[in-house]
């Protein structure tokens, strides 16, 4: 049993896949295939269901893959360990970063950061919540940026800063004179929303609470912020975008941002990590990499 082997076992239970997974290690799939058959042969168990799509374990799989995570934890630890001993921060990042964060942040820090750590590799995957919890927790990501509030039991979250809500109105709209919108005057009928998976559709959600039993008036699925703000802009709606968006409405389109009355009316966002995680050095020199961004 080899800590290569173990490694590719992980890949496929990840990934659900051979070929991907291959492609994720770097190795063909004939290689990576054969790695994983010598494992089982090793054990004497077979550890996944070929015949399923995706490819799932079995239940000798189940435990082998539990304990395989635990053992690269370690094995992880040991270099992380070394590294800090000796003062160096290098080794791979694997970040997730949540859509409506992703194209606000990342610009800020990211630059800066590898300028600064040359000998960290850095994979950035931009990924609704749901799917990013289930990455930190099979060891497929080692850190995410997120809304604070939104992860379950088994990851910790660092709150890095607050992130206040704005209404964004059409020209046409009653509220695009206001100088600011009361949460009472929004109308559920006319509000866009992202679709269901994220997070930010759920806050909004909750602050318009007293109001949620209307329908809105516009229902399509969109995952990009962007759009939601074009279809804002043809029609007679509105709808709430975090800060950090408004930097990026264009100067003849300022008008139509307005401030939610109520200033508590915020997300936070934060870094979070598994509590079994071993990348300190490197989560460390992100969390301060993101919190020199926002101070400037």
């Amino acid at each position: 049993m080899t800590i290569i082997q173990l490694e590719y076992l992980l890949a496929v239970a990840n990934c659900g896949s051979f070929s991907v997974a291959a492609q994720q290690c770097f190795v063909t799939q004939p290689s990576l295939s054969m790695q994983i058959k010598a494992l089982e042969e090793e054990l004497g168990v077979i550890l996944l269901d070929r015949t399923k799509k995706p490819v799932i374990a079995t239940e000798a799989g189940d435990v082998v893959i539990r304990n395989a995570r635990e053992a690269l934890r370690s094995y992880n630890y040991v270099r992380e360990s070394v590294n800090e001993l000796k003062g160096e921060i290098t080794g791979t990042l694997r970040l997730g970063v949540i859509p409506t964060i992703a194209p606000y942040l990342l610009h800020r820090f990211i630059p800066p950061f590898i300028a600064k750590y040359p000998r960290v590799d850095i994979e950035i995957h931009e990924m609704e919540t749901a799917p990013i919890c289930e990455g930190l927790a099979h060891d497929a990501l080692d850190a995410a940026l997120l809304s604070s509030g939104t992860t379950p039991d088994g990851i910790m979250e660092y709150e890095l800063f607050s992130d206040r809500f704005h209404a964004y109105v059409s020209t046409s709209s009653d509220l695009y004179e206001r100088t600011n919108v009361r949460v009472e005057d929004i109308d559920m009928r006319r509000l866009i929303l992202l679709t269901q998976g994220h997070c930010l559709r759920d806050q909004i959600l909750e602050i318009c609470q007293a109001h949620k039993a209307a329908h809105a008036r516009y229902n399509f699925e969109c995952g990009s912020m962007e759009t939601v703000l074009r279809m804002v802009d043809c029609t007679n709606s509105m709808t709430i975008v975090p800060e950090m968006a408004t930097a990026f409405v264009p100067e003849e389109k300022r008008a139509q941002v307005k401030p939610l009355a109520k200033g508590a009316l915020s997300r936070k966002v934060a870094l979070a990590v598994r509590r079994t995680y071993v990348k300190h050095s490197i989560i460390t020199a992100l969390r301060e990499a993101v919190l020199d961004c926002n101070r400037k």
